[in-house]
C-alpha cells in the first residue's frame, strides 16, 4: 500500500506538469509561448542594435572629418543607409526645398530664423521616426514582464482551489493529500517568474540603449545645423 501511494505522488517538476489540470496546462502553454516570443524579440533587438550602433559609429567618425556640407552629402551617398544618413539627407532635402535668401553682397544663401526653427523641427521629426522604428517590439517585453506573473498567479490560485476541492471530495486532510496539489499550483508561479524576469531585464536594457541612441541622433542633428552655421548658411 505504501509503495502504491509513493508511486502516485509526483517526485519531479515534470511529473507535476504532466499531472496538472487542463487549465494549469493551458496557462503553462501561454507562458511558454510568451517566453519563446520574448527571447526571439530580445535576440533580434540585440543584433539590430549592434548593427545600428556600429554603422552609426562608423558614419559619425567620417562625418567629423568633413569640413563642408558638400563633403557630408557625398559621404551620405557613399555610406550604407542608416539613421544618421537619413537625418542628414532630410536636412539636405530641406535646404533644396526651402527658399533661401542671399545677402546684399551676393554671398551664400542663408536660412532665416524661422527657417532654422523649421529645420530643427524637421530633424526632430526624422529622429523620432528612426527611434520608433528601432524601438519596435520593445514595449512587448514590458508587457510580457507585467502579464506573466499575473497569469502565473491566476494558475496558482485556480490550482490551489482545485487541490482543496480534491481534498474535500476525498475526505482526507493530511499533508500527503494536500501537498501535491499545492505544489502543482505553485509551478505556474515559478514558471511565470522565469518568463517575466528575463523580459523585464531585456526591456530595461534595450530601453536604455534606445534612449541613448535617441540622444546621439538628436545631437547629430545639432551638429548638422552647426556645420551649416559655420558655412554661413544660417
Amino acid at each position: 500500500m505504501f509503495l502504491q501511494v509513493s508511486a502516485a505522488v509526483p517526485s519531479t517538476v515534470l511529473d507535476l506538469v504532466r499531472n496538472a489540470t487542463p487549465f494549469s496546462k493551458a496557462v503553462l502553454v501561454v507562458l511558454a509561448v510568451l517566453s519563446l516570443t520574448s527571447w526571439a524579440v530580445m535576440l533580434s533587438k540585440w543584433f539590430t542594435f549592434r548593427r545600428v550602433e556600429r554603422a552609426a559609429k562608423q558614419f559619425t567618425t567620417e562625418f567629423q572629418k568633413a569640413r563642408r556640407l558638400e563633403d557630408c552629402a557625398a559621404l551620405a551617398r557613399r555610406a550604407k543607409q542608416s539613421a544618421h544618413t537619413l537625418v542628414l539627407e532630410r536636412a539636405l532635402q530641406f535646404l533644396v526645398e526651402t527658399r533661401v535668401v542671399k545677402d546684399d553682397a551676393g554671398g551664400p544663401a542663408t536660412l532665416s530664423a524661422s527657417q532654422v526653427q523649421a529645420l530643427r523641427l524637421v530633424l526632430d521629426a526624422e529622429t523620432n521616426t528612426q527611434r520608433d522604428a528601432l524601438g519596435t517590439y520593445i514595449p512587448f517585453l514590458a508587457m510580457v514582464g507585467s502579464v506573466s506573473p499575473l497569469l502565473g498567479l491566476m494558475g496558482t490560485v485556480i490550482g490551489v482551489i482545485n487541490a482543496f476541492l480534491g481534498v474535500a471530495r476525498g475526505g482526507s486532510g493530511n499533508l500527503a493529500a494536500v501537498a501535491p496539489g499545492v505544489a502543482e499550483a505553485l509551478i505556474a508561479t515559478a514558471i511565470a517568474l522565469a518568463v517575466a524576469i528575463p523580459a523585464y531585464f531585456g526591456y530595461n536594457l534595450f530601453a536604455s540603449r534606445l534612449n541613448r541612441f535617441d540622444g546621439e541622433l538628436d545631437g547629430f542633428g545639432s551638429e548638422v545645423i552647426a556645420l551649416m552655421a559655420r558655412e554661413g548658411r544660417i
